[in-house]
């Protein structure tokens, strides 16, 4: 495992937040090595989503940083991987970063999530008693 010349809380509050992104956002732009790291990260808690139980649901919200983010790897990302037995993400390189050379990547799911869709709720029904007030 690289190092990223971090501590190890540092290293994996940043993986957190790498794994946690892609999956609201459906891809990130970072560089190579981060993008590396984190692809393995993704990957492994997709596999562990797949389960659908509870106890893979606790493990995601222990290693997610937001309850969002589970929710949406639960009821989005896992459908549309279906079918898939691994190699849920794709590395694209992008070329070298102007400041300091560093090759620069967009890490993003090689299925797009499908969104869950919002169920709206009828409106709640008139009285009858208000409506004739009315």
């Amino acid at each position: 495992m690289k190092k990223f010349g971090r501590s190890m809380s540092h290293r994996k509050a940043l993986m957190s937040s790498l794994v946690t992104n892609l999956i609201l956002q459906s891809s990130i732009k970072t560089t190579l090595p981060k993008a590396k790291q984190a692809r393995k990260d993704a990957e492994k808690i997709v596999t562990l989503a797949r389960k659908v139980t509870l106890a893979a649901r606790r493990l995601a919200a222990s290693r997610l940083q937001s309850p969002a983010a589970v929710q949406a790897l639960f009821d989005s990302v896992v459908p549309s991987m279906d079918g898939r037995n691994g190699g849920y993400t794709r590395i694209m390189k992008l070329g070298d970063r102007g400041s300091d050379g560093s090759t620069m990547c967009l890490l993003q799911w090689v299925v797009l999530p499908v969104k869950a869709e919002v169920v709206a709720e009828p409106a709640a029904a008139v009285p009858e008693a208000a409506a004739k007030k009315a």
